[in-house]
């Protein structure tokens, strides 16, 4: 069974007097453990699909199940639940809270699963000291190079032990050389942990660190194809 499967999925926005189809009948599987670069222009669809995969919306028509469980017509503490238990997500902004240290910030998807302070610590230290930052623990985000800070995100997605990954344009602040970095890092969580990673880039150097390349047009799926490695 797919982790990931969508069905005839829509979603259509009015603008006026005209509809809009950002997502025009989608349907595409993706099992556990891929690593699946997305990409397209922009209003290509593929920001409306990470967003409806990553349950923060709701599509219009068809049908999303995740791990099974069909997504479509839930409430939004139902969409919030799934979110914070299933689906880790790391944001080309990082998206840090400025006035936390790193260890708070990776500990905030615990707060809202309720894990035991002790435990959240704990767990918290782990997935820094995991990424390589083991002593940068109480360092606020302006005390770190934006390589770190993207470390810092990665770790707050991976600490609820979430089966996805949604990473949206994660390397788009950072130079060359940290992007590598930060791909590789990626890499080595699919390959390891069998993490589920699901990237939307632009940028066809940073998709070919994926294994397989879903492009998007006009709200539609144009090819879908393995990524082949020299």
């Amino acid at each position: 069974m797919a982790l990931i499967e969508t069905r005839n999925l829509c979603k259509f926005y009015n603008v006026g007097d005209t509809v809009v189809r950002a997502l025009d009948n989608v349907s595409l599987q993706i099992n556990a453990g891929e690593f699946v670069a997305i990409m397209g222009h922009s209003g290509s669809g593929k920001s409306t699909f990470m967003n409806l995969i990553g349950c923060l919306d709701q599509p219009t028509g068809g049908n999303y199940l995740l791990d099974g469980i069909s997504i479509s017509g839930l409430q939004k503490d139902e969409l919030a639940d799934i979110r914070n238990r299933k689906i880790g997500f790391v944001f080309q902004g990082f998206n840090l809270l400025s006035r936390t240290s790193a260890e708070e910030n990776v500990e905030l998807p615990m707060l809202y699963s309720h894990v035991p302070v002790k435990e959240r610590k704990k767990r918290a230290k782990e997935a820094l000291g995991k990424l390589g930052l083991a002593g940068r623990e109480d360092h606020h985000p302006n005390q770190l190079s934006g390589g770190q800070q993207q470390r810092v995100a990665i770790a707050r997605a991976l600490v609820n032990k979430a089966p996805v990954i949604l990473a949206d344009e994660p390397t788009g602040n950072l130079d060359s050389k940290t992007s590598e970095e930060i791909m590789e890092l990626f890499v080595e969580l699919n390959q390891a942990a069998q993490t589920t990673i699901i990237l939307v880039t632009h940028e066809p150097d940073i998709a070919r660190f994926s294994n397989r390349i879903i492009r998007f047009m006009d709200g539609q799926v144009v090819s879908d194809e393995p990524v082949v490695k020299s």
